[in-house]
């Protein structure tokens, strides 16, 4: 029996039916009998799930309901919120794993049954895996902690029947994080990837600012591994814990508690250490750690809490282990930090300091650095630093970064230094530099201050390159340029608005701006303006994002332009941005290049727009469209298509040819370019 003071939105309702937020609304107002709200707040009331179901069963919406999200529904209404909720879940999907008959038996009786019975049995599963329970970051819950869950219990064991234990953890624990963004650092998963090949193999692994498990996943599994992490949320050491436990039969020991000031591993010399630290903190420890033994490499300044994770990590290695970091750019030049920085030099301990692109990480408008270091065994005679850009490579058509291009790049240039401890020079991007050439006033270790230029606009070859392509784009041009217009008399249709063919169901109209999943793209106003792939954020928010899909028209509705888009297959599936209205026509009745060319006339425009001191702002729903057959829609689509067609190449001649003059103004002043 489901539990009724599990809650859910108007948002969670609508997914549950599989429908629209607008739909929900108008169920309350139209249906006496709908649940009455039991939480919330006036504007976003909650309700019991239990109740909302019954209701949904009753009127056939409940039907095709998707088991997912009927168990995420059960896990984000938690009485205890959705952390215990995880938390509890986790357990048992644990046991599920690792004794699945156990799980059987218990879950055959009542949930008060279950919940009495199942805390011994999880004991047995959670100790050998998380070790004793005063060193432990997951406890056994008790039977009255546990009796609330056991809906979710049952519908997460259902769920991994189809998924498996580890996937069925996986997706609710990414569901949550997704809900959440403004509340964990995330460490990406692609990053998290680079970083663990870049530590190489390891038994015995530790995450010191573990967050939810991300590096220690990443890191290849083994047999007999250890995996140790602490994390100072204690419900993050928790569900880490879980998540790593569920991915391997290795054991597990993460802890929370403040790192650098309340270590929970004090005596483990790992093989390997990843860790993406919290930046740019004050309050460390600095006053009551001045003479601790890890800063081996000098006493950090208040300002350099990187360099204190720095070195907690070097002192947790054995002989010979490797640390990889992420860090803020500024730990590699700031003047507070020289000195330490140039001990880590003299003794072979930093041998790599990588700059990834912008958007790699959260703050994701400064380019990250990765640095690599490695216990030494002894110092080397004449230590080199590898040195990587990895800022000019080029994003993927998403608009995201193109991670595999990153990964193979880097890779590419550590393995032969890892193994030679030099590497062949690459311009703009990679070089193994002296490590006394970098021991100056300042040791600053950014990886572009040190790099050779690469060649101007990418060299001559390349210079050739973008020359050919701008010629075959002026070709391609040249051949889309309209025919010559052939004047007719002023036709009179028949005119209809927008506002009465939404109302009338011929199109579906929504309104952008609402906070969209993680790792999401998002079309903004300035994508459409500028014809460019989705390239926005959104934070999460309450109401459920909306996603475009191929052949809707999208419109900026400020700043006074005629501009209506239509979404191809390169941008479907991204998230409507701020300052945008969707028009999603049906098919049997309009055609959406006929639409969007309508959109755009000047004249249109200006009847729908209002008119402030510093905006303009138009009104969607009070532009204008002929009424005509489908037939004669589609011969006014095929000719606004070829325009667009025609526009996106003028687009595309104009961004080739401002590189190419880029290129050969680089090229003849910096003289790799002949001026004849």
């Amino acid at each position: 029996m489901q539990d009724n003071a599990t809650e859910v939105t108007a948002a969670g309702i609508a997914r549950l039916a599989g429908v629209g937020r607008a739909a929900v609304s108008n169920w309350r107002r139209r249906h006496a009998d709908f649940p009455k709200p039991v939480g919330g707040t006036e504007t976003s009331p909650s309700f019991a799930l239990a109740e909302v179901e019954a209701w949904l069963r009753d009127q056939g919406k409940l039907a095709e309901v998707p088991l997912r999200e009927r168990v995420w529904q059960q896990l984000a209404g938690h009485p205890e919120g959705p952390v215990t909720a995880l938390v509890h879940a986790g357990c048992a999907l644990l046991l599920i794993h690792d004794r699945p008959t156990d799980w059987l038996e218990l879950s055959a009786g009542s949930d008060e049954r279950l919940a009495a019975l199942l805390p011994a049995v999880l004991d047995q599963v959670i100790t050998p895996r998380f070790g004793a329970p005063r060193e432990r970051a997951v406890n056994t819950p008790a039977g009255p902690e546990l009796l609330p869950s056991a809906p979710l219990l049952r519908g997460a064991a259902e769920l991994a029947a189809e998924l498996g234990a580890r996937q069925t953890y996986e997706f609710l624990l990414g569901r949550h994080l997704d809900n959440n963004p403004r509340q964990y650092t995330l460490t990406p998963a692609d990053l998290a990837a680079l970083m663990a090949e870049l530590a190489g193999p390891a038994r015995t692994a530790l995450d010191p600012a573990c967050g939810t498990g991300a590096l220690l996943r990443a890191v290849a599994p083994r047999p007999d591994q250890e995996l140790y992490g602490q994390d100072s949320a204690p419900e993050l050491a928790a569900l880490s814990a879980l998540r790593l436990a569920l991915q391997g039969k290795g054991a597990v020991r993460t802890a929370a508690g403040d790192t650098l000031r309340a270590d929970a591993h004090p005596t483990l010399q790992a093989d390997a250490v990843l860790c993406h630290p919290p930046f740019n903190e004050r309050n460390w420890g600095h006053d009551v750690l001045a003479y601790d033994a890890r800063w081996e490499y000098g006493f950090p300044a208040r300002t350099e809490s990187e360099l204190a994770w720095v070195q907690h990590a070097l002192a947790h290695l054995k002989d010979g282990g490797s640390a990889v970091m992420l860090m803020p750019p500024a730990a590699a030049s700031r003047r507070s930090g020289r000195r330490i920085r140039a001990d880590l030099l003299r003794r072979g301990a930093l041998r790599a300091v990588i700059a990834l692109p912008i958007g790699a990480a959260a703050p994701y408008n400064i380019p990250l650095h990765i640095w690599v270091l490695r216990r030494p065994e002894k110092a080397p005679a004449q230590p080199e630093l590898l040195l990587i850009d990895t800022g000019a490579l080029a994003a993927d058509g998403r608009g995201g970064l193109d991670w595999r291009a990153v990964r193979s790049a880097v890779l590419d240039a550590w393995r032969p230094f890892e193994r030679t401890g030099s590497a062949r020079q690459e311009p703009g991007f990679s070089r193994a530099v002296p490590v006394i050439e970098l021991l100056d006033d300042d040791v600053d270790l950014a990886p572009a201050r040190h790099l050779p230029p690469a060649a101007a606009g990418g060299g001559t070859e390349q210079l050739a390159r973008v020359r050919e392509r701008l010629g075959e784009t002026l070709r391609l041009t040249a051949d889309l340029t309209p025919p010559e217009a052939r004047r007719t008399q002023p036709a009179r249709w028949p005119l209809i608005t927008v506002g009465e063919l939404a109302r009338g169901g011929a199109l579906l109209l929504r309104t952008g701006g609402n906070g969209a999943p993680a790792r999401v793209p998002v079309l903004t106003d300035h994508d459409v303006l500028a014809g460019t792939a989705p390239s926005g954020t959104l934070p999460a928010g309450e109401e459920e994002a909306v996603l475009v899909e191929t052949g809707d028209v999208v419109v900026p509705v400020l700043g006074g332009g005629s501009i209506a888009r239509v979404v191809d297959e390169n941008t479907a599936g991204a998230a409507l941005g701020r300052n945008l209205t969707l028009l999603r026509p049906e098919p049997a009745d309009l055609d959406p290049w006929f639409l969007a060319g309508f959109l755009r006339g000047t004249a249109n425009n200006r009847q729908a727009s209002s008119y402030a001191s510093t905006a303009t702002r138009l009104d969607v729903r009070r532009l204008q469209l002929p009424r005509l057959p489908l037939d004669e829609q589609r011969r006014y689509g095929a000719r606004f298509r070829a325009l667009a067609e025609f526009e996106d190449a003028l687009r595309r001649a104009g961004r080739l040819g401002e590189q190419l003059v880029r290129g050969m103004y680089d090229g003849l002043t910096d003289g790799t370019v002949a001026p004849d």
